[in-house]
């Protein structure tokens, strides 16, 4: 049986896509034996997978900032100093933070077969959204991301947009890429619990249709956008309804409610938090449409999740899977401004109730054709395994 070791700075699920992917992919190649090692401080229990946190504590004072934020711990480089050659083969999920800069002083001196996962972090997007950051990451690539990527068998990104918008964004170190696509789970049997977990989390809807934004509420999104544009198309479409749903991970809430309040769809507009299980599965299975206006997105695990679920999907051209959206008739797909947006909205608003049926139809064959974890997570072994 092959054994792999699954790196990833955190497997909290609020983190986003990386760990939900990987989890996915864990359940759909049972043969293949998998460790985590993660720089959480706490053990996280998922099912039958062993986790291994090797995090750090520091005391709570502002001046431990920047190192809680990056992670660092000499726990992680040392257990992985131990344990690295236990495994046929390695994978290091996402890059800035200290799970990719200690495997970069660990792996290439090893020997041991290792892959880096780069989950979009290679994206134009960031150096133009946070030049600073940029600057300090330029740091961090020649001393260790740089030289982890030049070392690993492959690179592998989700879809060949990504890949091509990663090429020359970093100097020096070359690397060699893979394409290897990237997919989750068909989701569960709908049920009444579904609903009443819906229901229970928005009371306020009371079976109101409404199209829903489902993601970690972050600038990048562009959470300021959607609101602005609902308000926008809200007047000539006022049975219209938005539930913007996810964990509020850099205080934005707050501000995006207190203008939603002075354009007047305080009471259209749905904030439920984070929502998981059935209340997860429920909003996506009563759904109208599915609307992620994302500045930047490497792959958009919620949007498969919304197409297995026959949801037609509104985006953006920043979405790396856009192009399998726009092509096979799964949603539409418009610029990432405000302009783009509202258009989004209102073209889902007058669409024909023969357009909205055709969309959920192509929604699930979209799915099933791209984005389905059964079929991606074994090509994905199969391709680790060639590369070995």
């Amino acid at each position: 049986m092959m054994k792999i070791l699954e790196i990833i700075a955190t497997a909290d699920p609020t983190s986003g896509g990386p760990i939900e992917g990987l989890l996915r992919q864990i359940e759909a190649t049972p043969g293949i034996e998998r460790d985590i090692v993660t720089l959480d401080t706490e053990n996280v229990s998922i099912g039958n997978i062993r986790v291994i946190s090797t995090g750090q504590r520091y005391p709570r004072f502002k001046l431990f900032s920047p190192i809680i934020h990056y992670g660092y711990s000499p726990q992680f480089t040392s257990w992985l100093r131990r344990n690295a050659k236990q495994y046929d083969a390695i994978v290091v999920n996402g890059l800035w933070n200290f799970s990719s800069f200690g495997a970069a002083t660990v792996l290439p001196a090893l020997g041991v077969p290792y892959f880096v996962f780069t989950h979009g972090m290679l994206d134009p997007w960031f150096r133009k959204a946070y030049p600073l950051k940029h600057a300090a990451k330029i740091l961090f690539w020649l001393a260790g991301d740089g030289r982890l990527l030049a070392g690993a068998r492959a690179v592998l990104f989700t879809t060949e947009e990504e890949r091509v918008l990663a090429r020359g964004q970093f100097p020096i170190w070359k690397y060699k890429e893979e394409v290897v696509g990237y997919g989750t789970a068909r989701p569960p049997e709908a049920s009444r619990a579904q609903s009443l977990a819906l229901l229970q989390a928005i009371p306020s809807l009371r079976g109101r249709p409404y199209i829903l934004f489902m993601s970690r509420i972050h600038r990048k999104k562009g959470c300021d956008l959607l609101i602005e544009a609902f308000a926008q198309v809200y007047k000539y479409h006022p049975d219209m309804q938005l539930v913007v749903a996810g964990p509020d991970q850099e205080g934005l809430v707050d501000a995006l409610k207190v203008r939603s309040r002075a354009l007047g769809v305080e009471e259209q507009i749905h904030w439920p938090g984070m929502l998981s299980g059935d209340s997860k599965w429920g909003a996506l299975r009563s759904a109208e449409a599915f609307i992620l206006p994302s500045h930047q997105e490497n792959f958009g695990i919620v949007i498969a999740e919304a197409l297995s679920c026959a949801l037609p999907v509104l985006t953006t051209k920043k979405v790396n899977t856009w192009r399998e959206v726009s092509e096979n008739g799964a949603g539409f797909v418009e610029n990432d401004d405000l302009e783009g947006v509202m258009r989004l909205l209102t073209l889902w608003a007058g669409a024909e109730e023969a357009t909205k049926e055709a969309m959920r139809n192509a929604a699930v064959e979209t799915f099933s054709k791209y984005f389905d974890v059964s079929e991606i997570g074994p090509q994905i072994i199969s391709r680790v395994r060639a590369l070995l």
